[in-house]
């Protein structure tokens, strides 16, 4: 990137001046319980999924501190067992219906969607609004199963078992079924305001590549959703009425709830990792200084991931008795669903090859996602194979894996996106050097945590058991010090964030020389997000942005444009969209 001082002709909002941004527009605890922005609702979405996420942190830190010996370690007593049964299970539900599913489309998608779109809020404001306390409602549905009489089904809920446990099962199964109704609210948000509310001059294919991915995530979400909700309502009309539909002593039948369950729950894998593949997608062409690769590739490998992800849940139950053709069908539909995944992965690659790659926070994550991502992918294929998945399903293997997947995914992009627009959304700039600590933490302790556990499933630990043969002992004791690992490098990423707020530089509106529209506006952004109507290029072109050494900034160096009267956005009343 060449070195320039800022044009008069600069389109660049440069730094924040006093005006008032979406922060300071108003003041008050009730201006955020009742604001219609955007910005606001995804800051508390962020703040709501955070604090998920440590609970469920602790949690599988109570799990791997009691692994550490063969016969338990952190839980003991007679009732050692069912308390651990009820940590892994908490553990699981927490993370996934209260943290992974909603952290990047709730959280970073409300606040950048509209941003991305150059558009004022979201088509539904108030509906937008709305899913946020349907998802509060949700957590407190499962923060309530915590202090009753706990929960020990596993995440997932299988029946029969969950039909006979005299656990919370109602309560957490409500709480998940207004959960949905919480991402079905969010993903309609975002079909209509992206189909919608596009600038002129946005067509599908100048969108940047996190719209793609959060409108993709929207699809499944409004169409595999309504099937867990109407399986939760059958699960608990079978637990308090006995009406025979699951339950094999009323002459249910169990496989079923799994066909019910993992049809939504395996499309529910893309609305966790979909949304990380946006962000980096805008990671990797923003820190390489380079044309995203395959623009177009990118962008249809994410529908198709929605689409096809509806046909694979059967790989879930090769070992629940299906048919020998349905298994094979099955199986080969599974190793058609990688490929669009590694479309991606080759293209963010050769987006790389030959960049001016700048190290940044955000791009240390992007990195480590893409490595992380691909065990997990790799690992993939030998549970979609027949012959191998009937000795490693139900082992400690299927745990590393989903956790590759997952965590070594979807957190790691989130933790990317977070430190990526953290000055566009609080104006502040955080201490590079602390965030790449961090980072360097998170992805040692995290492969010092998991790539033990996919040799103790190789040699048949089971999972989910509360003690074990001392012969797994060393490996069980190694991914517990990765998992503390993993924790202290969790915790410095957050206290690197918080004291940014207190500490940090004020950013200026383009850190980081990015091209789409989100840069165009003041960090943090005003509260209508743009002083004037922005007007769309290509989102990975970076050729008109020049670093500003003296005041230490990118700029755009391109002559400002001006919206043509007859494409000028008409005025929007005070009132609409916004707080009063």
């Amino acid at each position: 990137m060449a070195t320039t001082s800022v044009p008069s002709t600069s389109r660049d909002p440069g730094y924040p001046t006093d005006r008032e941004n979406y922060l300071t527009n108003s003041s008050g605890i009730l201006s955020w319980v009742f604001t219609l922005d955007h910005k606001r609702i995804g800051l508390m979405y962020l703040v709501g999924v955070v604090g998920a996420f440590i609970v469920g942190g602790l949690l599988a830190l109570g799990i791997r501190l009691h692994l550490l010996d063969p016969e338990g370690w952190m839980f003991t007593g007679a009732e050692a067992n069912n308390i651990y049964n009820q940590v892994f299970t908490l553990h699981g539900a927490i993370m996934v219906f209260l943290f992974i599913i909603p952290s990047i489309p709730a959280a970073q998608g409300n606040f950048l969607v509209p941003v991305m779109l150059g558009a004022k809020d979201v088509a539904f404001p108030r509906l937008n609004l709305s899913s946020f306390y349907l998802w509060v409602f949700g957590a407190i549905f499962f923060v309530s199963a915590l202090f009753s009489s706990g929960l020990d089904t596993g995440w997932t809920f299988y029946t029969p078992y969950s039909t006979t446990t005299d656990t919370s099962v109602i309560l957490a199964t409500l709480g998940a079924f207004i959960l949905g109704f919480s991402s079905i609210f969010t993903g309609l948000n975002f079909i209509v305001t992206i189909n919608t509310m596009r600038p002129p001059g946005m067509t599908w294919f100048k969108m940047p590549l996190f719209l793609w991915a959060t409108y993709a995530t929207s699809i499944i979400q409004v169409l595999a959703t309504p099937v867990l909700g109407i399986t939760l309502l059958l699960l608990i009309a079978e637990r308090t009425m006995h009406i025979g539909i699951f339950d094999p002593e009323y002459n249910g039948d169990p496989v079923t709830y799994q066909h019910f369950f993992w049809f939504y729950s395996h499309p529910a894998v893309y609305i966790m990792i979909l949304p990380a593949f946006g962000v980096i997608s805008e990671l990797i062409s923003v820190h390489s200084h380079k044309h995203i690769f395959g623009y177009r590739f990118i962008a249809y490998s994410s529908i198709a991931i929605a689409l096809l992800g509806f046909l694979v849940w059967g790989h879930h139950m090769f070992t629940s008795g299906m048919s020998s053709l349905t298994t094979i069908i099955f199986s080969a539909l599974t190793f058609t669903v990688s490929v669009p995944s590694a479309i991606k992965v080759f293209n963010w690659l050769a987006t790389m090859y030959k960049g001016s790659i700048s190290l940044t926070t955000p791009m240390c994550y992007a990195i480590s996602f893409i490595f992380l991502f691909t065990i997990g992918g790799l690992t993939g294929l030998f549970l979609g194979t027949l012959a191998t998945d009937l000795h490693l399903h139900d082992t400690y293997f299927i745990v590393a894996h989903f956790h590759y997947v997952m965590v070594g995914g979807t957190l790691i992009a989130f933790l990317g996106g977070i430190f990526h627009w953290w000055p566009k959304m609080v104006g502040k700039l955080y201490n590079e050097t602390h965030g790449r600590i961090a980072s360097l933490l998170v992805f040692l302790g995290f492969n010092l945590t998991f790539l033990p556990q996919f040799v103790l499933g190789s040699r048949g630990m089971p999972r989910r058991y509360a003690t074990y043969d001392p012969e797994f002992a060393f490996l069980h004791q190694m991914s517990t010090y990765g998992a503390l690992l993993l924790g202290t490098g969790l915790l410095y990423a957050l206290v690197t964030l918080m004291l940014s707020l207190f500490k940090g530089k004020r950013a200026p509106a383009n850190p980081w020389g990015g091209a789409t529209l989100e840069w165009h506006c003041t960090s943090p952004p005003p509260y209508y997000n743009f002083e004037r109507p922005p007007v769309v290029g290509d989102p990975y072109d970076f050729h008109n942005i020049e670093w500003d050494a003296e005041g230490e900034r990118y700029v755009s160096t391109e002559p400002e444009r001006t919206l043509a009267p007859e494409d000028q956005p008409k005025e929007v009343p005070a009132h609409a969209g916004g707080q009063h």
